[in-house]
């Protein structure tokens, strides 16, 4: 069974990826008014501005990827009846 999950696996963190990228370019636009979040390396931005958008940005790219794996789990176990993992 860990052997088919696992491709799966990298496969889901990937959509996560892409959907937790979406979802902050939302939530960024509307929270702030600006199309684009604070680049570190750019000089124009203050370190509050930067810290407090790689702050959200990580929170929101850890709760999407968790929603995502554990829907995924959840999937298998529906199809299977076996939890991914476990032995």
């Amino acid at each position: 069974m860990k052997l088919l999950y696992k491709p799966l696996s990298i496969l889901i963190s990937v959509v996560a990826a892409q959907l937790a990228g979406m979802v902050f370019k939302q939530v960024w636009k509307r929270a702030a008014g600006q199309d684009d979040a604070p680049d570190a390396d750019d000089q124009n931005y203050s370190w509050r501005e930067v810290l407090v958008a790689a702050t959200v940005q990580g929170a929101i790219f850890g709760l999407v990827k968790a929603a995502v794996q554990r829907s995924g789990a959840q999937a298998v176990r529906k199809t299977t009846g076996h939890w991914p993992g476990d032995d």
